[in-house]
């Protein structure tokens, strides 16, 4: 992940990181720090925004209200996407182009693709106020020097229990090599042709290279 991204991904909010995209961490996972969630079957992630830091002066940063400036006066994280946000529905700008991490498992990360921010807000929360993102699945804008499309083709992401089944049963390595490295959860039967990103049987591992090599490919 940090290797692909050619930074050290400390925070879950990175804006602009390559000036191309910007990139999320995010977890759905139980007793995850933040209440990320899908919807529309799972052709939408809401991401919620992230917490001042722990301080002498701020012990308990659940407790106050996250923050959209700096104490110097500067966007936050939740600032600067939450600009982008809005700018977009202004239409004023493309929506900003999103890779978004998923935690899985302990010291696992899946890569679940391309993103339109399209949207954002603040909500109250055990008494707090938090932001919240509007993130859509998008297809085929992995090549990010190409411009954004008017009419993005929406996709549906695959569901985190389906990548721990398939994670489980192909044993975390390529099905084709055995490769533990770079690897892909890949549609047998593309979804663009009718595969379903709901069931393990039509996931499988792949490593970066057989991924590349079988792209829509019905095998």
């Amino acid at each position: 992940m940090c290797r692909r991204e050619g930074a050290s991904l400390q925070r879950g909010m990175n804006f602009q990181i390559g000036r191309t995209h910007s990139v999320i961490l995010m977890s759905v996972r139980p007793g995850a720090p933040y209440e990320d969630r899908y919807e529309d079957d799972g052709t939408t992630i809401i991401y919620e925004g992230h917490d001042a830091p722990r301080s002498v002066r701020n012990p308990n940063p659940k407790s106050i209200d996250q923050p959209e400036y700096t104490p110097a006066g500067n966007l936050t994280e939740n600032g600067k996407f939450h600009l982008a946000a809005q700018e977009f529905k202004r239409g004023n700008r493309e929506p900003d182009r999103v890779r978004v991490y998923e935690k899985i498992k302990q010291g696992i990360w899946s890569y679940n693709g391309i993103f339109h921010l399209v949207d954002s807000w603040q909500e109250k929360s055990s008494g707090r106020k938090v932001f919240k993102f509007k993130l859509e699945a998008v297809e085929g804008e992995e090549d990010l020097t190409i411009p954004v499309p008017k009419n993005p083709v929406h996709r549906r992401i695959i569901p985190t229990w389906v990548k721990l089944e398939v994670w489980k049963r192909d044993g975390g390595k390529c099905a084709k090599c055995g490769s533990d490295i770079d690897l892909h959860f890949d549609h047998i039967i593309p979804f663009s042709k009718g595969g379903s990103s709901n069931t393990p049987e039509n996931i499988q591992l792949l490593c970066g290279r057989h991924n590349l090599q079988k792209h829509d490919k019905i095998e």
